[in-house]
């Protein structure tokens, strides 16, 4: 949904009701993730995507009366379900998708609660989880954030702790909560790529990661590297400092990726001691297989266990044969984007 905030903000301010759709379960080689979604609106305007095509045409016809009942309904759709509806999926696959008019044109104050906080939460790269359950009828939804707080209509301790569950595993999910279906969709904030240490590979990865939406942090110490390297898209932040000086400041969670880069032990280790604790999805670090054995000694020494250790990457990146700085970038990123993605 995140995609079609720009659609969805317009047709709202403008009072264009329309009916989201959005993919809450699949099996088989689905054509579209969980959490796709697509507005149609009653003048059959679409923004979005379900499957690519092959089921749209179903999920527009329902879309269209549902809009004015102001109701939700679950569709199935696949091959081999006899229950489902009688459209294939040129994949094979099987999937279901949760239609309701959207909860921006609900008239009841919990409903436009959820929504007022979520548009806020979207529009300020603030993370949030959205819980909808998945009954026919009225539309029913909840927006919680990481700390616990809520918006919207009332959930109770138990649904909470799904959506906080949900939020930390990274994963949209169908949970059964209290005898009740929900889908809990998750809307964390942009991911953040911290580099430590400006050089050669830094430019190059800076660009590739803002081209991937992610918000790109680079700490260096050292003002030679970080106030004259020249960057083709320059880094969100920029640090002349050492990286305990810096890494504080920010919340190092699970949406939060970490690539060492500096060549120096004294600033790769001042970062390495504060991200191996921490919850970050990803370290990788750059050197070679000597250079990792005498990193590992070191952190060794320090008092961190194998365990610990065992989260670096390293040598860094997918294994592509990568010899410029430009292609070790590219191996990075691919490492990282594969990383995120095995959440989805």
């Amino acid at each position: 949904m995140k995609d079609l905030l720009a659609n969805i903000e317009n047709w709202a301010h403008h009072n264009q009701p329309f009916a989201l759709a959005t993919v809450i379960q699949t099996w088989g080689s689905s054509p579209r993730p969980v959490g796709s979604a697509m507005i149609v609106s009653k003048e059959m305007e679409l923004a979005g995507s379900v499957s690519g095509g092959c089921v749209e045409g179903a999920v527009i016809r329902e879309a269209i009366p549902l809009i004015e009942q102001g109701v939700s309904k679950r569709l199935a759709f696949g091959v081999a379900d006899e229950d489902a509806w009688a459209v294939g999926l040129s994949c094979g696959g099987k999937m279901q998708v949760f239609l309701e008019r959207f909860l921006a044109f609900d008239e009841r104050t919990e409903e436009r609660a959820a929504w007022e906080k979520l548009r806020h939460c979207l529009q300020h790269n603030e993370p949030c989880i959205l819980l909808t359950r998945l009954q026919d009828g009225p539309g029913h939804h909840t927006l919680v954030l990481p700390d616990g707080s809520s918006q919207g209509q009332a959930a109770g301790p138990q649904l909470l702790a799904a959506a906080l569950q949900a939020y930390g595993e990274r994963r949209h999910q169908v949970a059964e909560v209290e005898g009740d279906p929900y889908f809990i969709q998750i809307f964390p904030r942009r991911s953040r790529m911290i580099i430590i240490g400006a050089a050669h590979i830094t430019v190059d990865l800076v660009q590739l990661a803002s081209l991937y939406d992610f918000e790109t942090i680079v700490i260096d110490p050292r003002g030679v590297f970080a106030n004259k390297t020249q960057f083709t898209a320059p880094p969100d932040q920029l640090f002349v400092q050492y990286p305990a000086e810096v890494l504080p400041g920010f919340e190092l969670d699970a949406y939060t990726y970490a690539v060492i880069l500096s060549h120096d032990p004294k600033i790769d280790d001042n970062a390495l001691h504060l991200l191996l604790p921490s919850q970050v999805a990803y370290i990788g670090a750059l050197g070679s297989k000597k250079t990792q054995a005498k990193r590992v000694a070191r952190l060794q020494a320090a008092g961190f266990s194998e365990q610990a250790i065992s989260r670096i990457h390293a040598p860094i990146g997918l294994d592509i044969n990568a010899k410029t700085p430009r292609e070790i970038a590219m191996s990075v990123m691919g490492e990282i984007i594969k990383v995120k993605n095995a959440y989805l």
